[in-house]
């Protein structure tokens, strides 16, 4: 069964650049976040009624991308992954009103279930960076946006109220404050540190 790394933090912080730079240095496999062909995103960006169909399909596509990674022989590298999918943005959405109590009690059953099932992943990166910093970054993004700056700091509030529960070994926090958009400088380092947390 192969390895499994989750690159997570907050919406804009650089996830999948981060995964695609760490791709390029070959050795991984990947699972992407797929935003425009995700059939429920764009409709979610402009009608919130459209937040439960997306989580499903969101939670659904992290649990078939987590199995198809383990089969794989390369390490597997998921830019956020079921756990943020739904401590994070379910939560996120719920708090928001934009899941009811039973229809986030429906998305809990469907994270519950495969994470029950599937191994925890083997390591997660956390990526941290000011706030700020997250907010210009996604002023740039020409991609769909669910999250705004103005839920950052709920986002990451619970995002580290997950974190505060995983194993401090499979943990990793990395600062990407600095402007390093294609992480050149950071990757190869990071592919050492990745490699040896996972012997």
């Amino acid at each position: 069964m192969g390895k499994l790394v989750f690159i997570v933090g907050v919406t804009g912080v650089g996830k999948t650049s981060l995964v695609e730079a760490l791709c390029r240095q070959d050795g991984f496999s990947r699972g992407l976040e797929q935003h425009e062909v995700r059939p429920f995103q764009a409709r979610f960006a402009s009608d919130t009624q459209y937040a439960l169909p997306n989580q499903i399909d969101y939670l659904l596509l992290r649990a078939e991308q987590e199995i198809s990674l383990r089969n794989k022989s390369l390490i597997g590298l998921l830019d956020g992954g079921l756990d943020l999918d739904f401590h994070g943005f379910t939560r996120l959405f719920y708090t928001r009103g934009y899941l009811s109590s039973d229809e986030f009690n429906l998305c809990k059953r469907l994270y519950d279930l495969p994470r029950d099932v599937l191994p925890f992943p083997d390591l997660i990166i956390k990526l941290t960076a000011p706030f700020e910093v997250i907010a210009h970054r996604l002023a740039q993004r020409s991609r769909i946006n669910i999250a705004r700056p103005d839920d950052l700091n709920l986002l990451d509030s619970f995002l580290n109220e997950w974190l505060a529960l995983v194993d401090p070994e499979r943990l990793l926090t990395l600062d990407v404050s600095v402007d390093d958009p294609d992480y050149k400088q950071i990757a190869p380092k990071l592919v050492i540190q990745i490699e040896s947390r996972l012997k």
